[in-house]
Protein backbone atom coordinates (compact mmCIF):
# COMPACT_ATOMS: atom_id res chain seq x y z
CA UNK A 1 0.00 0.00 0.00
CA UNK A 2 1.35 3.32 -0.87
CA UNK A 3 0.69 6.37 1.15
CA UNK A 4 0.92 9.48 -1.33
CA UNK A 5 1.55 12.26 1.16
CA UNK A 6 4.41 13.46 2.92
CA UNK A 7 5.34 14.25 6.70
CA UNK A 8 4.88 18.05 6.09
CA UNK A 9 1.40 17.49 4.53
CA UNK A 10 -0.01 15.22 7.37
CA UNK A 11 1.33 18.02 10.10
CA UNK A 12 -0.69 20.09 7.74
CA UNK A 13 -3.49 18.71 7.48
CA UNK A 14 -4.05 17.84 11.07
CA UNK A 15 -3.15 21.27 12.17
CA UNK A 16 -5.94 22.57 9.94
CA UNK A 17 -8.18 20.18 11.62
CA UNK A 18 -7.02 21.49 15.12
CA UNK A 19 -7.92 25.20 13.93
CA UNK A 20 -11.23 23.47 13.14
CA UNK A 21 -12.06 22.61 16.08
CA UNK A 22 -11.51 25.61 18.06
CA UNK A 23 -13.04 27.56 15.75
CA UNK A 24 -16.25 25.54 16.36
CA UNK A 25 -15.67 26.05 20.02
CA UNK A 26 -15.71 29.59 19.33
CA UNK A 27 -18.74 29.17 17.37
CA UNK A 28 -16.50 31.24 14.45
CA UNK A 29 -16.54 28.08 11.79
CA UNK A 30 -16.58 29.50 7.96
CA UNK A 31 -19.77 28.35 6.59
CA UNK A 32 -17.91 26.07 4.52
CA UNK A 33 -20.36 23.30 3.51
CA UNK A 34 -19.92 19.70 3.47
CA UNK A 35 -22.35 17.17 2.15
CA UNK A 36 -24.80 20.01 1.86
CA UNK A 37 -24.26 21.10 5.53
CA UNK A 38 -22.18 23.78 6.84
CA UNK A 39 -18.82 22.75 9.56
CA UNK A 40 -20.60 24.35 12.37
CA UNK A 41 -23.53 22.47 12.24
CA UNK A 42 -22.29 18.88 10.83
CA UNK A 43 -20.00 18.83 13.93
CA UNK A 44 -22.79 20.29 16.24
CA UNK A 45 -24.89 16.76 15.02
CA UNK A 46 -21.71 14.67 15.40
CA UNK A 47 -21.05 15.80 19.03
CA UNK A 48 -24.87 15.70 19.78
CA UNK A 49 -25.09 12.16 18.18
CA UNK A 50 -21.98 11.17 20.48
CA UNK A 51 -23.60 12.02 23.57
CA UNK A 52 -26.81 10.04 22.57
CA UNK A 53 -24.78 7.33 22.02
CA UNK A 54 -22.76 7.15 25.11
CA UNK A 55 -24.71 8.84 28.35
CA UNK A 56 -21.03 9.21 29.65
CA UNK A 57 -20.01 11.57 27.55
CA UNK A 58 -21.70 14.74 28.01
CA UNK A 59 -21.49 18.39 26.47
CA UNK A 60 -19.26 19.26 28.83
CA UNK A 61 -16.13 16.39 28.37
CA UNK A 62 -17.05 16.08 25.01
CA UNK A 63 -16.36 20.06 24.68
CA UNK A 64 -12.92 19.45 26.72
CA UNK A 65 -11.55 16.83 25.09
CA UNK A 66 -12.19 18.81 21.73
CA UNK A 67 -10.68 21.89 23.18
CA UNK A 68 -7.52 19.68 24.45
CA UNK A 69 -7.07 18.13 21.18
CA UNK A 70 -7.02 21.96 19.51
CA UNK A 71 -4.41 22.54 21.43
CA UNK A 72 -2.46 20.10 20.72
CA UNK A 73 -3.15 20.14 16.98
CA UNK A 74 -1.19 22.76 16.30
CA UNK A 75 1.30 22.69 13.56
CA UNK A 76 4.20 23.59 16.38
CA UNK A 77 3.52 20.89 18.66
CA UNK A 78 3.10 17.98 15.51
CA UNK A 79 6.22 19.26 14.35
CA UNK A 80 8.18 19.27 17.51
CA UNK A 81 6.99 15.60 18.54
CA UNK A 82 7.95 14.47 14.65
CA UNK A 83 11.08 16.01 14.70
CA UNK A 84 12.94 13.55 17.00
CA UNK A 85 12.30 10.35 15.29
CA UNK A 86 13.68 9.92 11.39
CA UNK A 87 10.64 9.36 9.48
CA UNK A 88 11.83 10.40 5.94
CA UNK A 89 12.41 6.60 4.41
CA UNK A 90 9.04 4.78 5.98
CA UNK A 91 8.34 1.29 4.38
CA UNK A 92 4.22 1.44 4.69
CA UNK A 93 2.37 -1.38 6.82
CA UNK A 94 -0.93 -1.41 8.03
CA UNK A 95 -1.14 -1.10 11.91
CA UNK A 96 -4.62 -2.75 13.22
CA UNK A 97 -6.12 -0.49 16.19
CA UNK A 98 -8.86 -1.49 18.99
CA UNK A 99 -9.58 1.11 20.74
CA UNK A 100 -11.00 1.80 24.04
CA UNK A 101 -14.29 3.40 24.38
CA UNK A 102 -14.25 4.88 28.35
CA UNK A 103 -13.27 8.61 27.61
CA UNK A 104 -14.25 10.90 24.25
CA UNK A 105 -11.52 9.84 21.39
CA UNK A 106 -9.33 8.30 24.13
CA UNK A 107 -8.29 6.27 21.27
CA UNK A 108 -7.11 8.95 19.08
CA UNK A 109 -3.54 9.55 19.76
CA UNK A 110 -2.81 5.79 18.48
CA UNK A 111 -4.82 6.62 15.16
CA UNK A 112 -3.04 9.71 14.61
CA UNK A 113 0.65 8.47 15.16
CA UNK A 114 0.01 5.80 12.78
CA UNK A 115 -1.06 7.86 10.38
CA UNK A 116 1.39 10.49 11.02
CA UNK A 117 4.39 8.36 10.38
CA UNK A 118 3.39 6.87 7.33
CA UNK A 119 1.62 3.72 8.48
CA UNK A 120 -1.77 2.82 7.21
CA UNK A 121 -4.32 2.74 10.63
CA UNK A 122 -7.27 -0.39 9.88
CA UNK A 123 -9.16 1.20 13.31
CA UNK A 124 -11.76 -0.54 14.96
CA UNK A 125 -13.41 1.47 17.06
CA UNK A 126 -15.24 0.82 20.06
CA UNK A 127 -18.76 0.93 20.00
CA UNK A 128 -18.66 3.48 23.18
CA UNK A 129 -16.80 5.82 21.22
CA UNK A 130 -17.12 5.56 17.32
CA UNK A 131 -18.35 9.03 16.22
CA UNK A 132 -15.44 11.47 16.84
CA UNK A 133 -12.71 9.96 15.43
CA UNK A 134 -14.34 9.74 12.22
CA UNK A 135 -15.28 13.09 12.67
CA UNK A 136 -11.55 14.41 13.12
CA UNK A 137 -10.20 12.24 10.55
CA UNK A 138 -12.77 13.75 8.04
CA UNK A 139 -12.08 17.10 8.99
CA UNK A 140 -8.37 16.50 7.80
CA UNK A 141 -8.71 14.94 4.76
CA UNK A 142 -10.96 17.93 3.79
CA UNK A 143 -7.62 19.79 3.87
CA UNK A 144 -5.98 17.06 2.45
CA UNK A 145 -8.26 14.21 0.03
CA UNK A 146 -4.93 11.78 -0.37
CA UNK A 147 -5.02 11.73 3.44
CA UNK A 148 -8.25 9.31 3.03
CA UNK A 149 -5.47 6.37 1.86
CA UNK A 150 -4.29 6.08 5.55
CA UNK A 151 -6.47 4.37 7.23
CA UNK A 152 -10.05 2.59 7.19
CA UNK A 153 -12.25 1.05 9.34
CA UNK A 154 -12.96 -2.48 10.62
CA UNK A 155 -16.66 -3.34 11.16
CA UNK A 156 -15.63 -7.56 11.65
CA UNK A 157 -13.15 -9.56 11.96
CA UNK A 158 -9.50 -8.08 11.63
CA UNK A 159 -7.82 -9.08 8.40
CA UNK A 160 -4.23 -8.00 6.84
CA UNK A 161 -2.68 -6.12 9.26
CA UNK A 162 1.42 -6.44 9.91
CA UNK A 163 1.09 -5.04 13.71
CA UNK A 164 -1.36 -4.40 16.33
CA UNK A 165 -2.26 -1.54 19.06
CA UNK A 166 -4.69 -2.92 21.43
CA UNK A 167 -6.46 -0.99 24.23
CA UNK A 168 -8.66 -3.02 27.35
CA UNK A 169 -9.15 -4.77 30.18
CA UNK A 170 -6.80 -7.13 32.36
CA UNK A 171 -8.71 -9.68 31.08
CA UNK A 172 -9.28 -8.72 27.52
CA UNK A 173 -5.63 -8.09 27.12
CA UNK A 174 -5.21 -12.14 28.18
CA UNK A 175 -7.32 -12.41 24.73
CA UNK A 176 -5.52 -10.01 22.60
CA UNK A 177 -1.95 -11.72 23.46
CA UNK A 178 -3.21 -14.99 22.59
CA UNK A 179 -5.03 -13.54 19.63
CA UNK A 180 -2.15 -11.37 18.04
CA UNK A 181 0.74 -12.69 20.13
CA UNK A 182 2.63 -13.57 16.39
CA UNK A 183 2.13 -10.08 15.13
CA UNK A 184 4.36 -6.92 16.53
CA UNK A 185 2.06 -5.07 19.22
CA UNK A 186 1.16 -3.07 22.15
CA UNK A 187 -1.33 -4.01 24.42
CA UNK A 188 -2.52 -2.28 26.92
CA UNK A 189 -3.91 -3.60 30.28
CA UNK A 190 -5.52 -1.33 33.18
CA UNK A 191 -3.82 1.09 35.03
CA UNK A 192 -4.86 3.68 37.68
CA UNK A 193 -3.66 6.86 38.53
CA UNK A 194 -3.08 8.47 42.38
CA UNK A 195 -2.25 11.53 43.96
CA UNK A 196 0.68 11.42 47.09
CA UNK A 197 -1.20 14.41 49.77
CA UNK A 198 1.89 15.82 52.27
CA UNK A 199 -0.34 18.15 54.44
CA UNK A 200 0.73 20.51 53.20
CA UNK A 201 -1.01 21.51 49.87
CA UNK A 202 -2.54 24.78 49.62
CA UNK A 203 -6.60 25.14 48.84
CA UNK A 204 -5.81 26.05 45.06
CA UNK A 205 -3.91 22.70 44.55
CA UNK A 206 -6.72 20.88 45.77
CA UNK A 207 -9.38 22.44 43.98
CA UNK A 208 -6.45 21.23 40.62
CA UNK A 209 -6.80 18.25 42.09
CA UNK A 210 -10.31 18.10 41.68
CA UNK A 211 -10.16 17.98 38.10
CA UNK A 212 -7.88 14.68 38.32
CA UNK A 213 -10.41 13.08 40.37
CA UNK A 214 -13.42 13.95 38.42
CA UNK A 215 -13.15 15.27 35.06
CA UNK A 216 -14.79 12.46 32.91
CA UNK A 217 -16.54 11.24 35.47
CA UNK A 218 -13.04 9.43 36.57
CA UNK A 219 -13.52 6.88 34.09
CA UNK A 220 -9.98 6.99 32.23
CA UNK A 221 -6.70 5.31 33.60
CA UNK A 222 -5.08 9.44 34.19
CA UNK A 223 -8.29 9.71 36.59
CA UNK A 224 -6.99 9.76 40.17
CA UNK A 225 -8.23 6.66 41.72
CA UNK A 226 -6.23 6.38 45.10
CA UNK A 227 -4.62 9.07 47.82
CA UNK A 228 -1.76 8.15 49.62
CA UNK A 229 -1.71 10.35 53.22
CA UNK A 230 0.43 10.68 55.82
CA UNK A 231 -0.61 8.94 59.27
CA UNK A 232 -3.35 11.41 60.98
CA UNK A 233 -4.00 13.50 57.58
CA UNK A 234 -6.97 15.54 58.18
CA UNK A 235 -9.22 15.74 54.86
CA UNK A 236 -11.10 18.90 55.41
CA UNK A 237 -8.92 20.87 53.09
CA UNK A 238 -8.93 17.70 50.26
CA UNK A 239 -12.70 18.10 50.55
CA UNK A 240 -12.91 21.74 51.02
CA UNK A 241 -10.97 21.37 47.09
CA UNK A 242 -13.43 18.34 45.42
CA UNK A 243 -16.28 20.72 46.70
CA UNK A 244 -15.61 22.76 43.32
CA UNK A 245 -16.86 19.24 41.58
CA UNK A 246 -20.57 19.14 43.16
CA UNK A 247 -22.41 19.61 40.63
CA UNK A 248 -21.65 16.48 39.29
CA UNK A 249 -24.00 14.70 41.43
CA UNK A 250 -26.26 16.24 39.30
CA UNK A 251 -25.66 13.95 36.71
CA UNK A 252 -28.09 10.67 37.24
CA UNK A 253 -25.49 7.97 36.02
CA UNK A 254 -22.79 9.78 38.07
CA UNK A 255 -25.92 9.60 40.90
CA UNK A 256 -26.42 6.31 40.71
CA UNK A 257 -23.19 4.89 41.29
CA UNK A 258 -23.00 7.08 44.16
CA UNK A 259 -26.04 5.94 45.52
CA UNK A 260 -25.23 2.36 44.97
CA UNK A 261 -21.79 2.23 46.08
CA UNK A 262 -22.81 4.07 49.21
CA UNK A 263 -25.39 1.29 50.06
CA UNK A 264 -22.75 -1.31 49.05
CA UNK A 265 -20.36 -0.04 51.41
CA UNK A 266 -22.48 0.47 54.25
CA UNK A 267 -24.05 -3.22 54.18
CA UNK A 268 -20.68 -4.20 54.16
CA UNK A 269 -20.04 -1.96 57.18
CA UNK A 270 -17.08 -0.10 55.84
CA UNK A 271 -15.98 2.74 57.49
CA UNK A 272 -16.35 5.69 55.31
CA UNK A 273 -16.28 9.58 54.51
CA UNK A 274 -18.79 11.24 52.65
CA UNK A 275 -19.31 14.66 51.55
CA UNK A 276 -22.52 13.61 49.91
CA UNK A 277 -20.91 13.36 46.53
CA UNK A 278 -17.81 11.07 46.96
CA UNK A 279 -16.90 8.21 48.95
CA UNK A 280 -14.04 8.03 50.16
CA UNK A 281 -12.26 4.54 52.32
CA UNK A 282 -9.56 3.28 53.58
CA UNK A 283 -7.66 0.30 50.92
CA UNK A 284 -4.82 -0.97 50.99
CA UNK A 285 -5.03 -3.62 48.02
CA UNK A 286 -5.80 -1.78 44.88
CA UNK A 287 -5.14 1.65 43.59
CA UNK A 288 -8.74 1.54 41.33
CA UNK A 289 -11.87 2.82 42.92
CA UNK A 290 -15.46 2.69 41.65
CA UNK A 291 -17.46 5.32 40.01
CA UNK A 292 -18.19 8.44 42.86
CA UNK A 293 -15.71 7.16 45.55
CA UNK A 294 -11.86 7.01 46.14
CA UNK A 295 -9.59 4.69 47.73
CA UNK A 296 -6.68 6.05 50.44
CA UNK A 297 -3.64 4.58 52.17
CA UNK A 298 -1.70 6.16 54.86
CA UNK A 299 2.09 6.26 54.52
CA UNK A 300 4.83 6.49 57.03
CA UNK A 301 7.73 7.79 54.85
CA UNK A 302 7.93 8.79 51.19
CA UNK A 303 10.57 6.69 50.76
CA UNK A 304 8.00 4.22 51.71
CA UNK A 305 5.73 5.45 48.77
CA UNK A 306 8.60 5.50 46.43
CA UNK A 307 9.24 2.13 46.87
CA UNK A 308 5.55 0.93 46.58
CA UNK A 309 5.10 2.75 43.55
CA UNK A 310 8.69 1.06 41.99
CA UNK A 311 7.57 -2.00 42.63
CA UNK A 312 4.15 -1.35 41.33
CA UNK A 313 4.66 0.85 38.01
CA UNK A 314 3.31 -1.50 35.57
CA UNK A 315 0.19 -0.59 37.41
CA UNK A 316 0.14 3.17 37.52
CA UNK A 317 -0.61 5.81 34.50
CA UNK A 318 0.37 9.07 36.70
CA UNK A 319 1.54 10.07 40.35
CA UNK A 320 0.41 13.56 40.99
CA UNK A 321 2.67 15.26 43.55
CA UNK A 322 4.57 18.29 43.95
CA UNK A 323 7.76 19.36 45.76
CA UNK A 324 10.43 17.25 47.42
CA UNK A 325 8.10 14.56 47.60
CA UNK A 326 8.04 14.57 43.48
CA UNK A 327 12.06 14.65 43.29
CA UNK A 328 12.12 11.95 45.81
CA UNK A 329 9.96 9.67 44.01
CA UNK A 330 11.43 10.60 40.86
CA UNK A 331 14.79 10.14 41.80
CA UNK A 332 13.33 5.98 42.91
CA UNK A 333 11.67 5.53 39.37
CA UNK A 334 14.78 6.30 37.99
CA UNK A 335 14.88 5.96 34.18
CA UNK A 336 11.14 4.51 33.86
CA UNK A 337 9.29 6.20 31.66
CA UNK A 338 5.97 5.15 33.44
CA UNK A 339 4.45 6.36 35.34
CA UNK A 340 3.92 9.66 35.10
CA UNK A 341 4.91 12.58 37.54
CA UNK A 342 2.59 15.14 37.27
CA UNK A 343 1.48 18.63 38.95
CA UNK A 344 -2.14 18.75 40.50
CA UNK A 345 -4.11 19.76 37.77
CA UNK A 346 -2.88 18.61 34.77
CA UNK A 347 -3.42 14.51 34.35
CA UNK A 348 -6.26 14.95 31.61
CA UNK A 349 -3.82 17.26 29.45
CA UNK A 350 -1.26 15.06 28.29
CA UNK A 351 1.12 16.55 25.45
CA UNK A 352 1.47 14.23 22.14
CA UNK A 353 4.67 12.92 23.68
CA UNK A 354 3.05 11.75 26.68
CA UNK A 355 2.43 8.33 25.56
CA UNK A 356 0.09 5.52 27.26
CA UNK A 357 2.09 2.74 29.83
CA UNK A 358 5.15 5.40 28.79
CA UNK A 359 5.07 3.06 25.63
CA UNK A 360 6.63 5.32 22.65
CA UNK A 361 4.17 4.39 20.10
CA UNK A 362 6.41 5.95 17.39
CA UNK A 363 9.22 4.49 17.98
CA UNK A 364 7.49 0.58 17.90
CA UNK A 365 5.96 2.25 14.52
CA UNK A 366 9.52 2.99 13.12
CA UNK A 367 10.59 -1.35 13.75
CA UNK A 368 7.69 -2.07 11.50
CA UNK A 369 9.68 -0.36 8.33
Amino acid sequence: MSINTSLNDRISAFAKAGLQLHSYLEGTLETTTIHGTSWQDRMAQRLELAERKNSWFTKDTLEFSIRQWAEALTEENLTQWTQSYHLEHIKTKTVALITAGNLPLVGFHDVLSVIITGHHALIKNSSNDDVLTPLLLEIATSFCPELAASYSYADGKLENYDAVIATGSNNTARYFEHYFGNKPNIIRKNRNSVAVLTGNETLEQMEALSKDVFLYFGLGCRSVSHLKVPQGYNFDLFFNGMFLQKELIKNEKYLNNYDYNKAVYLMSEFDLLDNEFLLIKEENNSYSSPIASLGYSYYSSIEDVATEFDQNDDKLQCIVVQGEAATRIVKKLGEKTAPQIVAFGTTQTPRLQDYADGVDVIQFLLTLS
